[in-house]
């Protein structure tokens, strides 16, 4: 069992190698191809060349016959000696002519009578595809002994003139021809073959092997930017798939980058986590400790303390939550939305004394569906956001600006927005304004703030933007009520 198993593992690299090659390449198939094409479009030519060959041979008698009628016809009495008779009938290769002339049908010159005549050819009239059918015949169902009788026109206004003569030496004469078309058309095929796929071998096998060997090359290391295709110069579709293969490539090369980013990310997050969380334990027990002080400053600041240390143990549970689980479902609930504001400026540290100023424009009484946790770190992260804009503005006097938060509702949705005088996104940032890693323009920024909000914001079934055209940086977040069937509606 052992062995076996050994065997199999050792015989599974050969079989998954993309190396191994199996049948022809795609060099051997176009060759194949190639000499196929060339093959089938020789045949094409040379069935109507051996038909037209056997009419001009057959021609070729008729015409030597014609002037050998005149020879005949011109002798006195019409009588030629016997000698010359066969000398004429065998320059002609036939071994008889005739000539009809009116009603009456004259044998000129006779050298043997023929046992049978087995075809009768009019040349006067020959269709096109009855002289490659009869050229077939010839060729392949004609016997060596086999005579044919030829009809042409006749001269001094004789109706026909006929020749009667063997069918072998038509056939002989026929194979020559096949064997030098043959021999003529394999240098033809040979050298179109050649040219064609020395041509697409250098127009589509060659790039077509370079963007393969690439391919294989960034699988086996696609971290690497040296692998990533270099388009060539060509301006056809090779060139466009090299452009798009070489895009694809940096495209994947990032997301893995941004992948293992985010893995060493939640590695170190983890290893921290056990730590703060006793960390922050501690600092409830002294804040439970400092709730019992009689100062009133003391007890004014001590509740504050304790929901921003059970918020931060709550977090510190939850430091995983993105990109390796979902963020808990929402407590949805109708809730006053200034006071959550209120607890954001609380967060932040921004008091009237603090050079950025804390503008808040909300309808009176105004009342949200939302989970009062996750509001509350939406509202944190954008006015952070926007804290640490403005206070990152070189083109402004350090740390002065404002911060702009507006609510209202409209219908059965309630729109919020978060405004700032800070410098505003850039188009790069603007692309990726809600990606982690990617939409910061703080250097040192993550991206991951306005990350969070956005996956906040859909879980409650809203959305947010950035709004256009003004100063800064503002978004606005709508959040829609959640639809409640009317008998509990009509309780509430």
């Amino acid at each position: 069992m052992t062995e076996r198993t050994a065997e199999q593992t050792a015989d599974a690299p050969r079989e998954t190698s993309p190396h191994r090659r199996r049948g022809l390449g795609l060099s051997g198939k176009l060759l194949a191809l190639t000499l196929l094409f060339v093959t089938v479009a020789e045949i094409l030519i040379f069935v109507p060349s051996i038909a037209n060959f056997r009419l001009n041979w057959l021609n070729d008698r008729l015409a030597a016959a014609h002037t050998a009628a005149l020879v005949l016809d011109a002798a006195p009495s019409g009588m030629v000696p016997e000698p010359l008779a066969r000398q004429i009938l065998d320059s002609i290769g036939a071994k008889t002519v005739a000539m009809k002339m009116g009603d009456q049908r004259r044998l000129l010159a006779i050298s043997d009578m023929p046992p049978a005549i087995h075809h009768d050819i009019d040349m006067r009239d020959v269709s096109k595809t009855m002289a490659v059918v009869t050229a077939l015949q010839t060729m392949f169902l004609c016997g060596d002994n086999d005579y044919i009788r030829v009809v042409g026109d006749a001269p001094m206004g004789g109706q026909f003139l006929e020749i009667v003569l063997p069918e072998a030496p038509l056939r002989a004469a026929m194979f020559r021809f096949s064997r030098n078309v043959l021999l003529v058309s394999l240098v033809i095929a040979a050298i179109t073959a050649a040219l064609i796929y020395f041509a697409l071998n250098m127009m589509f096998v060659r790039p077509m092997r370079r963007i393969t060997a690439n391919m294989i090359a960034f699988h086996r290391d696609p971290e690497d930017p040296s692998r990533v295709i270099v388009p060539s110069g060509r301006r056809d579709e090779i060139a466009t798939a090299e452009r798009e293969l070489a895009a694809m490539q940096r495209d994947l090369a990032s997301m893995l980058q941004q992948k293992n980013r985010l893995a060493a990310l939640g590695l170190a997050v983890s290893k921290i986590n056990h730590d703060l969380r006793n960390l922050l334990a501690s600092a409830q027990l002294f804040s439970d400790r400092i709730a019992g002080s009689a100062d009133p400053t003391v007890q004014r600041f001590a509740p504050k303390l304790e929901r921003a240390i059970e918020r931060a143990i709550a977090f510190c549970q939850a430091t995983l939550s993105y990109g390796a689980a979902p963020e808990p479902v929402p407590d949805r609930r109708m809730i006053a939305l200034e006071p959550v504001i209120a607890e954001a400026r609380d967060a932040l540290g921004l008091g009237d004394d603090t050079p950025i100023r804390w503008i808040v424009a909300v309808e009176r009484g105004l009342t949200i569906d939302a989970d009062p946790e996750q509001l509350f770190r939406i509202l944190l992260n954008l006015s952070r956001n926007a804290r640490q804009a403005i206070e990152s503005d070189a083109g402004a006097e350090a740390g002065v600006g404002q911060i702009r938060i507006t609510g209202r509702r409209v219908g059965a949705v309630v729109e919020i927005e978060v405004a700032d005088t800070g410098p505003g996104f850039s188009e790069k940032a603007r692309a990726h304004l809600f990606e982690a890693f990617q939409g910061s323009t703080r250097a040192g920024g993550s991206g991951l703030g306005l990350a969070i909000v956005a996956e906040l914001v859909q879980a409650h079934g809203g959305e947010i933007r950035l709004v256009d055209g003004t100063i800064g940086a503002t978004f606005r977040i709508t959040i829609p009520d959640r639809a409640l069937e009317l008998p509990l509606r009509r309780r509430a």
